[in-house]
């Protein structure tokens, strides 16, 4: 009995370390969501430089591809991605490392030959917020992405992430959507202090439509809502641009599809 209580007392400590070491580098990881627009009639060939080369080199030079997608309605013909790092540091890094790469130049140069196919690049670094689900490879079939992005109004960030932490993800689920992941912007970037970002799945655009219909009329939803704005003393997102939503597809190569 002294034995193992002995042992036990040894493991514990290590426990406890390898716990604090993970929740730590879970903490520090950092996110990216990138928005290309590839030029009328590139958006094929900017899909093909990802699919044979890109994500490849990506991950070679330390960073994670979550996933990729394009909006269902692609007027400005986007195609919008997410990766991963371990640190902002390891992004720059990884980033300085990949653009200096003889295998990207020759890349660049050989799908550039008839042209650009990035037109405009933007570019968001993210932090997940403590109630997102880890994004994890997954092929699911055919299900559409929803990526929505909420302005909360002054000095209600943090109430409209209280919302979501105790009661909204939860409902979510309950109503047949699944919860990708939840993001906010990493201080100094823009909407550092006042934006959401998340992505769901659904089974279909039809489907979601239902979903959000079921969610909006859910008791518990508009007992969370009346309680969270009775709490901030009025609506926690703008009126005019407070919700944005955007239906989308994975790519072929997205991890994440």
């Amino acid at each position: 009995m002294k034995f193992h209580a002995a042992v036990v007392m040894m493991i514990l400590p290590l426990i406890a370390m390898v716990g604090a070491t993970q929740a730590g580098e879970k903490a520090e990881r950092v996110y990216e969501m990138r928005t290309y627009y590839a030029p009328e009639g590139r958006l094929d060939d900017l899909h093909a430089r990802f699919r044979n080369h890109t994500v490849k080199l990506f991950e070679k030079h330390g960073m994670t591809n979550i996933g990729y997608w394009t909006p269902i309605d692609n007027k400005e013909n986007k195609l919008v991605y997410i990766l991963a790092y371990p640190s902002r540091d390891a992004a720059k890094k990884s980033w300085s490392a990949f653009g200096a790469a003889p295998a990207w130049q020759a890349v660049k140069k050989e799908t550039e030959a008839k042209g650009k196919i990035v037109a405009k690049i933007e570019s968001l670094y993210l932090n997940a917020t403590d109630y997102s689900p880890e994004p994890k490879p997954a092929a699911r079939g055919d299900r559409i992405f929803e990526m929505r992005t909420y302005i909360a109004t002054p000095k209600n960030l943090d109430n409209l992430n209280a919302r979501f932490r105790n009661h909204t993800v939860k409902l979510f689920e309950k109503h047949g959507m699944t919860n990708i992941g939840y993001w906010v912007p990493l201080k100094g970037e823009k909407g550092a202090d006042d934006t959401l970002v998340y992505f769901l799945s659904h089974k279909s655009v039809e489907e979601a439509k239902k979903s959000f219909g079921a969610f909006r009329d859910d008791a518990d939803w508009k007992a969370a809502f009346k309680a969270s704005e009775e709490k901030a003393g009025g609506p926690l997102t703008t009126p005019k641009i407070g919700v944005k939503s955007v239906m989308m597809k994975a790519t072929d190569y997205s991890p994440i599809r």
